[in-house]
Order: C-alpha cells, then structure tokens, then sequence
C-alpha cells in the first residue's frame, strides 16, 4: 500500500513538472489543468461558498471527489450568469497597430518601448525592467496593461488573435506568480497597485470574453484560484492616502464581480467602511485630495468612482458623505480647468486633459456650469458666480478672464506641501491665455531610471518653479497637510480683481533667516502684478525664475523685461523699478546644474527657457513684477512703484492710449486691495 501511495506522489510530481512547467501553454483543457494544477484547482472550491444559489451541481461533484466535473459544472454556471457580456465584435482579420507589437512582446509603458524577454520555459520575464532599468515599467507590465491595448485592438478589429494572446499572458503570469507570498512585497508581480490593476483587467478578459470561446477553460479556471490570493492581499497588506483607493477598489471588484467566494460579503464590508475612512482621510472639505496634484487627485476619484459603480451594480447604498464628496472632487477639476481643457501641471502631475470626463460627469451630477466650462460656452449654464475660484484648503487659486477659449489663466499655490508627489513650490504661478501655455512647471520627468537620475531633483526642487532661489538654495519641505482652510486675509476674489498672498520661509542650507512673502494680484481680463517681498538678515543673491512654454520664443530686453515673440498668444514680464537686475535666459542646461527643462508627461522632457532674475540685496527688499499677456504684439506698457512699503507696496501701470490702473498690493490683508483705473484723457 505504502508502495502505490509513494508511486501516485512520484507520478503525480513529474506530470506537475512535464504539464505545469515544460507544456504550460498547452493546458487549454478542464482536464488538463486539474491533472497538471490540483492544487491551484482545488483551491477555488475551498475558497467557494458551496452553498451559494446555482452552485448545487457544483458542490455534489466536489464533494463526491469529482474535481473535473465541479470545474465543468462551475464553468457552467458562470456561462449562464448575468455578468456575461452577450454581444461580440465580428470577426475579421484587420489589425491595429498596439495590439500587434504586443503580439511579440513589445509592449510601450510612460513613453518607453521594449520587447520582454522569454525564460527558457517560454514564461515572460516578469520582472523585467525596461530599457532604463525601470521598476515603474515592470509593474506596469504587472498590471496587465497589454492586456487593456489587447482588449482595444479586439473591439476595434474583431482579431481573434489578440484574445489568444490576451488567454496566454494570463495563464502565463498565474503559472509565474506562484506560491503566493502571504506578504507585504515591492517585488515586480506583487505589490498592492498591481494586484488592483490586475483583477480589474481580469473581471473584463472573464466576463467580457466569454462568449468568444477563445479564453480556454483552463486559464479561467487559473484567474478563479488566483482571485482569493489578490483579495488577501488587498485586504491584509493595503497601503494607506491614494493608493488604498486603487488597492481596496480592486478587493471591491473581487467581491462584487465574484459573490459566489465565501468572504466576498466580508470583504465588500471592509472595502465600503475603508473607503469611506479613506474618503474622510485624504479629501479636505473643499474636494481636493490630499496630496495636491491634480493627476494624483484624479487617480484617488477615478477610484473613488470606480467603487461608488461597484456598489450601485450590487445594490449596495454608499453614505451621503461619499457621493457628495465625489461630487466636490469632481467640481474641482473642473473649476481649475484651464481653458484648452486640461488640468493643472503642479507636483508629480501630467499634463491632461479632462474636458471629456468633465462633460460625462456634468451629465451624470446634472451640473450645466460644467458643461459651460468644458465647452468654453458653447453648452451648459453659465457658472452664476466669477470665474475664478479659491480652494481655501489646497491653498489654490485659480484667476481666469471668463470661460472662453481665449481667456486669461493662472494658478498660484499658497498652500500645504501636499501628502504626497510634492514639489517644494510654494508661491509658484502659472499662467496661460489666448489659446497658449506661457508660465509653466517644469514638470515630473521620471521617478527612477536615468531620466530620474539626471532630472528628478529639479522637477521637485524650487529650482523647477516660478519661485525665488536663495543664494543657490531651495525650498525645504513644507507642512504635508492642514487642518484649517486658509484665513480670509490671505485671498480675495471681486468683479475687477483677484488677490492672493502667501509666505515661505524654511529653505534647504542656507545661513540665518530668510522669508519671501508673494501676493498676486490679478486685474481680471488685463494683467497680474506680482509682489515679492523679501526679508534676510544678512546680504543674499536672490534669483528669481520665469519658467517658459518651450513652444515660446522669449527674449530679454534691455531695460530687464522678458518677452515672447509667438504668432499668437504672448506675456510680457515687466521687473518694477529695479535697476539692479540682471536677467539671463537658460535653455536645456545640464551643467553645472540642470536648468531650463520641461516635461508634460511621465519620461518625456525638452529643452524650454528660463529666465533667470538675478540681483543682490543688503536687507530686506520689495520685487514688483507685471505679467501682461496680449493676443499679439504687446501694447505700449510703462509700470512705476508709487510707494513700498513692508505692509504694501502702490503701483502704477500705464497702457498708452487706454489708461492708468493705480493698484495697492498688499501683503497678507486682502481687505486693503485696491484697483483705480483712470481712463486716458485726450
């Protein structure tokens, strides 16, 4: 008997070896799945509620000992649900260009293409890197975005080849990922992101693709032993802020999309009182998460949402808090829209633009005012209130002309560091009108890699912003998050002006004290001045730079004013009375240190021009910028300083032809804005 029992292990293992290891892409079958994975097989059926409405058939195979007949019976059952998607495109042989480089393994994550090398036994090297030895693109090819491309190139051509393919990478990383850690890991295949991403993709290859008949049995059987372990995970080793959004809303998913797992009741419970734990946690009162970059904001809602559809599909009432606060995110992004558009590039930010999600969610909130803001007029309901904006807690005010294509734009952070994704920028602007970027972040480039090694410290430093610089040093980090929105002192929006003020004084080594105080105020459809009072206790090299639009042609003039010369849509920066400036443009510097450089997006950079102000100052001293943005050629503009004091500083700005605007910028007390305009008298 002994005999038998060890000859039944010995054959047993060297099948799991030939099937499992050596022919794993050849496991299509029920039967050669369960022969070559018992284990893994067996599993779904411990993690089943067997007692779950429609599981009759299945729990009598299982429990009679049949495991081929309980994997029938549960493929079966799934076939006959609700959550099968009916309808299939028509099968052609056209392509599409993305899915057929995925075909040989070349897949193209933030910029950046690569062919996956294959291991000896055919399994893709999961936790390849990247041509810049990158762990960001190997968890991108852990979240299976192949398989996203994959599933467009399907519906866009019916090819039955990219679900053939779609079939094999998922039974392939299954077959690779195994034995489950049990832990918390940074490692390639699991980490809380990718295991979120990854269960999303595969709710849509079980159900979506069902009715093709081209996902095998055996790699949905595969998905179903591995689910349990990715609801572990996302259970048990969640991270917290912005990334427990991504991570719980992938447990949801598990729980929704398969109730039939006997945790699933638990694990949606978890997932609906973390979330709004998480909601209450990570979204100040104004709507804006927490972390204070606008693509990271939308991340947290994008997940946020995808949890509030999980439970409406199930049937599931989510506190008023939660759909309220939704709303509030939402209206976020779409009041600091910029008029082509996109969102604000702040922080670890990209370049998006998010007219179309703003016009689908206007509809979905019944919000009109979103549609006028998306559509620069063309639909919806005016806004019934100015068009600029304060989120008193992100400290982020947003001026703008009005709603339209051409209008004047700008943002000007004067609040916490941020939780996360920060860059050390507080009192940075920028700025856009008629049509065109003008003032600009630098950007994020890249996290790690050589783009990383070469830029990140500029993206993140002072040295990336329209800030100053003191005596070559940057902003130290700042408070992550506040308590308390801004006091009413410090901002103010009217029918002719906009005002905000805010100060910084931590910088990273350097000697005694130093404090730069920022006020803008902006005269709604005309320019921006801005004021800088500076305070030290000792002698200072102060820089302070104007990062441009790289598709900007700037030049310095001689009297210290910077221009642009563009066809269309052009600032000029106009120094106030300050003889002792000298201004210096740098484009595309790397040494002796970096400078002069520009990202929109995740691993893409070009050379832009900074321009770089310059002066040296005993004491304390008052800079008085003014920003004036034309459509074409600038007007015949002349500014003089009327009076400075610390308090405040009096301003004359004159447009020849047109008139005089006499302005009182303050410091730190928006009840003292004033803004005369004198008409020219002929």
């Amino acid at each position: 008997m002994k005999i038998r029992h060890l000859l039944f292990i010995f054959t047993f293992l060297i099948t799991q070896q030939v099937l499992g290891q050596s022919d794993w892409q050849n496991i299509k079958t029920v039967e050669e799945v369960c022969t070559a994975y018992p284990k893994q097989i067996n599993s779904i059926f411990l993690n089943l509620n067997l007692n779950y409405p429609g599981l009759e058939a299945v729990k009598k195979a299982y429990e009679g000992n049949n495991l081929t007949l309980a994997c029938q019976n549960l493929l079966e059952y799934y076939g006959k649900t609700d959550r099968i998607r009916k309808d299939i495109p028509t099968l052609t042989q056209k392509t599409a260009t993305a899915a057929d480089s995925a075909l040989q393994d070349i897949y193209t994550f933030q910029q950046v293409s690569d062919k996956v090398p294959r291991l000896a036994d055919g399994h893709l090297k999961w936790n390849h890197m990247g041509p810049a030895n990158d762990i960001e693109w190997a968890w991108a090819l852990n979240r299976h975005y192949p398989t996203g491309t994959l599933l467009d190139g399907w519906e866009e051509t019916g090819n039955s080849k990219y679900v053939n393919y779609i079939d094999s990478f998922t039974k392939d990383w299954i077959t690779s990922s195994w034995p489950y850690p049990g832990v918390k890991s940074q490692t390639a295949l699991w980490r809380g992101l990718e295991v979120s991403f990854r269960v999303k993709v595969w709710s849509r290859v079980f159900f979506e693709l069902w009715n093709t008949k081209l996902i095998t049995p055996a790699t949905k059987l595969l998905i179903l032993s591995s689910l349990p372990d990715h609801a572990h995970y996302a259970r048990n080793f969640h991270a917290q802020g912005n990334w427990l959004t991504m991570e719980i809303s992938g447990l949801a998913t598990v729980a929704s999309s398969w109730p039939e797992f006997r945790n699933s009741p638990a694990w949606m419970e978890y997932a609906i009182q973390t979330m709004v734990a998480s909601m209450k946690e990570q979204v100040y009162p104004d709507g804006v998460q927490t972390e204070l970059t606008s693509s990271y904001h939308l991340v947290a809602l994008s997940n946020f949402n995808l949890f509030a559809d999980i439970c409406r599909k199930s049937s599931v009432s989510l506190p008023e808090y939660y759909t309220r606060t939704l709303e509030n995110m939402w209206n976020y992004l779409a009041y600091i829209m910029r008029p082509d558009g996109c969102g604000v590039l702040n922080n670890d930010a990209d370049l998006i633009n998010n007219r179309k999600k703003i016009l689908d969610e206007a509809s979905v909130y019944h919000r009109p005012d979103w549609s006028y803001i998306a559509t620069n007029g063309k639909e919806g309901t005016k806004p019934e209130h100015l068009p600029s904006n304060i989120f008193p807690y992100a400290g982020q005010l947003i001026s703008r002309s009005d709603y339209g294509p051409e209008a004047q734009w700008s943002f000007f952070d004067i609040g916490p560091w941020g939780t996360g994704h920060q860059h050390n920028d507080k009192l940075h602007i920028s700025v856009f009108a008629f049509g065109r970027d003008l003032l600009v972040d630098a950007g994020r480039f890249a996290y790690m890699g050589e783009v990383a090694a070469k830029f990140r410290k500029y993206a993140v430093g002072s040295q990336g912003h329209n800030t100053v610089i003191v005596d070559g040093k940057g902003q130290a980090d700042g408070p992550k998050r506040t308590e308390n929105p801004l006091t009413e002192n410090l901002f103010a929006i009217s029918n002719y002006f906009d005002y905000g003020s805010g100060t910084f004084n931590q910088y990273a080594g350097i000697e005694g004290t130093f404090s730069q105080t920022r006020s803008v105020v902006y005269v709604r459809g005309k320019f921006w001045v801005v004021t800088d009072l500076l305070k030290t206790d000792r002698p200072r090299k102060i820089e302070t730079l104007w990062h441009w639009h790289p598709d900007c042609k700037v030049q310095a003039e001689k009297d210290g004013r910077i221009t642009t010369q563009n066809d269309h849509g052009n600032l000029t920066i106009i120094p106030v009375d300050n003889q002792a400036l000298s201004v210096s443009l740098v484009k595309g510097q790397e040494k002796p240190f970096v400078q002069g450089w520009y990202s929109k997006e995740y691993n893409t950079w070009q050379p832009n021009t900074t321009a770089v102000c310059s002066q040296q100052i005993k004491s304390g001293d008052t800079n008085v910028w003014i920003l004036w943005p034309s459509a074409g050629k600038a007007p015949d503009i002349s500014a003089r300083i009327l009076s400075k004091e610390d308090s405040d500083v009096r301003i004359r700005v004159t447009e020849k032809g047109i008139g005089s605007w006499d302005i009182l910028a303050p410091s730190l007390d928006s009840k003292k804005v004033k803004v005369d305009f004198n008409t020219t008298i002929k």
